[in-house]
């Protein structure tokens, strides 16, 4: 294959990549979105959107393993394509998490811990997931550090979140009969498997940002 064809190829990857980022980025929004509204509908729409989602990984896994079988690339360009094949496995799974915000969406007619603010969550695990992808387009390691930063708030956002529902619960008295126990239950253990999901988002999108690094300087730091 020609050089010029091949560094297309190689362009034509980079763009793929950040298109399904941009589709999961939306997915996980409208999951959040459903969430907030407690709107079963919208969070059926993000369950099955994400047969879109996962066609596109496989095509870009098609993508990633012709360029490395067909041209067996070195150095750069091959940490490059590497890095791409690992940072579509952690969009893809950012999607199924949010299938999962969809999921819980419906589960419950109104919030019954209002000190606990999954939104804010979600936004933040949105603003790291935006500067990861920033960071792959435009080979900036200094994003890359950013991310994990940011992911240590989440993170610390999250332990409040959990330490607050753990708390309001132990402070209710009015569960007063088997019925009202099964519904707190329930309740409890959605918000706690939302806190849950939206702390491996940004687990996933530090992993995207450790790939980058390594991409741009053969830096493995942030990979764990």
């Amino acid at each position: 294959m020609p050089r010029e064809q091949y560094q297309t190829k190689l362009e034509n990857l980079r763009d793929d990549v950040l298109y399904m980022s941009e589709l999961v980025a939306e997915r996980l929004r409208m999951g959040l979105d459903a969430l907030k509204r407690h709107d079963g509908e919208l969070g059926e729409e993000v369950i099955t959107g994400d047969a879109e989602i996962n066609e596109l990984y496989l095509e870009l896994e098609r993508e990633c393993t012709d360029l490395i079988a067909l041209q067996q690339p070195v150095a750069g360009d091959l940490r490059f394509i590497a890095a791409s094949f690992k940072i579509i496995t952690d969009l893809e799974r950012i999607a199924d998490l949010a299938t999962n915000l969809g999921a819980y969406a419906g589960e419950a007619e109104r919030e019954v811990f209002p000190d606990v603010d999954a939104q804010r969550i979600g936004e933040e695990t949105l603003a790291m997931l935006d500067v990861a992808m920033a960071a792959y387009e435009q080979s900036d390691p200094d994003r890359c550090y950013e991310v994990a930063e940011m992911d240590d708030e989440v993170d610390a956002l999250c332990e409040r979140a959990s330490d607050l529902v753990v708390r309001d619960l132990i402070k209710r008295d009015e569960l007063d009969d088997d019925e009202a126990v099964e519904a707190m239950m329930r309740n409890v253990s959605r918000l706690l498997l939302t806190i849950r999901d939206l702390e491996r988002v940004g687990d996933h999108t530090v992993n995207i940002a450790a790939r980058s690094l390594y991409m741009i300087e053969n830096n493995d730091e942030l990979l764990y």
